[in-house]
């Protein structure tokens, strides 16, 4: 089985945001990457890694994946626990469950902040952040 981490964050919500995923295998870093999305939501952000973490293992072909987050709502929507409400998660929602549904066995897990290799996504994802300070982005940005 695969674990995939990812965290997603803006400063200000919304604000300058970025996501992060962090790839293990047998207990040993496998992937990581983090990218700057602009001016966004921080739950735009948390799906955006998400997506991010699905397509990466799908691209590692892998069959067996757990994704852990620290965001309990994105979780729980994934889970079918909670309603999707906004119109604007729907399209990211709807995109995660399809890319998720081509995965034989996944499952999703929510942890604390401090927990497992969410501290190492939270890094990237903040310096990805730091080194996109300067950025001019607006909702309607597609690249920054």
């Amino acid at each position: 089985m695969i674990s995939a981490y990812s965290d997603g964050g803006s400063r200000g919500n919304p604000g300058k945001s970025a996501y992060a995923i962090v790839i293990v295998k047998d207990g040993r870093v496998v992937h990581q990457h983090a990218e700057f999305l602009g001016t966004h939501t921080n739950n735009y952000a948390e799906y955006r890694g998400l997506i991010s973490a699905i397509s990466k293992v799908i691209e590692l072909g892998e069959t067996d994946a757990e994704f852990v987050m620290d965001s309990e709502l994105v979780i729980k929507q994934m889970r079918g626990e909670y309603k999707v409400r906004s119109p604007d998660m729907r399209a990211l929602h709807d995109d995660a469950a399809a890319l998720a549904s081509l995965i034989p066995n996944v499952r999703f897990r929510n942890v604390r902040r401090s927990e497992e290799f969410i501290p190492m996504a939270d890094s990237l994802l903040n310096a990805e952040m730091d080194r996109n300070r300067g950025a001019r982005c607006t909702l309607f940005t597609v690249l920054c």
